[in-house]
């Protein structure tokens, strides 16, 4: 019996996951989301990295299994897998596995954030899986990606996405003019559940696979002495919903079969269903609710994914 050890520090949640490296049973699944003042819209760099040094150690320690047996250390060391790419906050994560791995003389592996969340959805998926789009959704991130299995993790493209703030910024600056915690997205959609609401107009929108959000912000926010909380929050969703649908389809002539949608934003219900009802072109994988905002799993399942991908497809 042997394990890998996943471990993610991303701009605001420390993760660390242990996985049966021939079962694929999780053993642990540790998290920790860091501390945003109240009033703040987020954290610098150097704050996160801080609150990451201090939440490692605890949540390594809160691991009951023997961890002795682990023989693979994962991590996060970059946002995305390509040259260049760099935050502070992965550099916490990276270096206390580099440690780890040290100390117990097992393997060391980096890949991407992205290649993470990519990681969390393929559970039950990825023996059927060699190239999809990838969407990748979230506060720092709004990307399409086309993306395919290789040796190590995935080689990718970004193919479309937003040009100015991401999905995730722009429901946190309309929520946060609501009054709502940050980050906002799971209190707004709290907020709106079980809520009837008129519906709004929304904006139109953008057209081909490169949209612009900056300017929607001012649209919701001009919204917000004139109309319930409810009906905005509700607008502004489905709206994110149908640029994700109107990006899909600027990128048909791709002929991906199959969109992955993960990273925060892609855990909010109103968004998913409003995609799953709209599109039947291609088949929509989304990681679980929980799976869908910052982990380590997907870290801890990917050597898993390399070790089939190069045992059956490329013999």
């Amino acid at each position: 019996m042997t394990y890998i050890l996943g471990i993610d520090t991303s701009a605001y949640t420390t993760s660390i996951a242990l996985v049966d490296k021939k079962t694929n049973k999780i053993l642990a699944d540790k998290r920790k989301v860091l501390e945003v003042k109240e009033g703040q819209k987020g954290l610098r760099q150097q704050e996160a990295v801080f609150q990451h040094l201090k939440n490692l150690p605890e949540l390594y320690s809160s691991i009951t299994q023997d961890l002795s047996k682990v023989d693979t250390i994962s991590v996060s060391s970059r946002p995305r897998n390509v040259e260049g790419s760099y935050m502070p906050v992965f550099i916490a994560g990276k270096n206390f596995g580099k440690v780890i791995s040290h100390t117990l003389n097992c393997e060391f592996i980096e890949y991407s954030h992205q290649e993470n969340h990519i990681g969390a959805s393929l559970f039950d998926n990825y023996k059927n899986i060699d190239e999809f789009l990838a969407v990748h959704i979230s506060g720092g991130t709004t990307e399409f990606v086309s993306a395919k299995k290789i040796s190590k993790g995935f080689e990718t493209k970004i193919i479309g996405g937003t040009k100015d703030i991401t999905f995730g910024q722009l429901i946190d600056r309309i929520g946060t003019k609501m009054g709502f915690p940050f980050p906002c997205g799971k209190y707004m959609e709290e907020y709106i559940h079980d809520k009837r609401v008129k519906k709004l107009s929304k904006p139109s929108l953008g057209k081909g696979s490169y949209i612009n959000l900056s300017g929607m912000e001012n649209f919701y926010g001009n919204l917000l002495n004139k109309y319930k909380k409810e009906e905005i929050i509700t607008s502004l969703f489905e709206y994110i919903a149908e640029c994700i649908i109107s990006i899909l389809y600027s990128l048909s002539a791709l002929q991906h079969k199959t969109v992955i949608i993960s990273g925060g934003v892609a855990s909010n219900r109103l968004i998913r269903n409003y995609i799953l009802k709209q599109i039947k072109e291609y088949e929509i994988i989304f990681p679980s609710l929980y799976n869908s905002s910052d982990n380590a799993l997907g870290l801890a399942f990917l050597p898993i994914i390399d070790r089939w991908h190069n045992e059956n497809k490329t013999n």
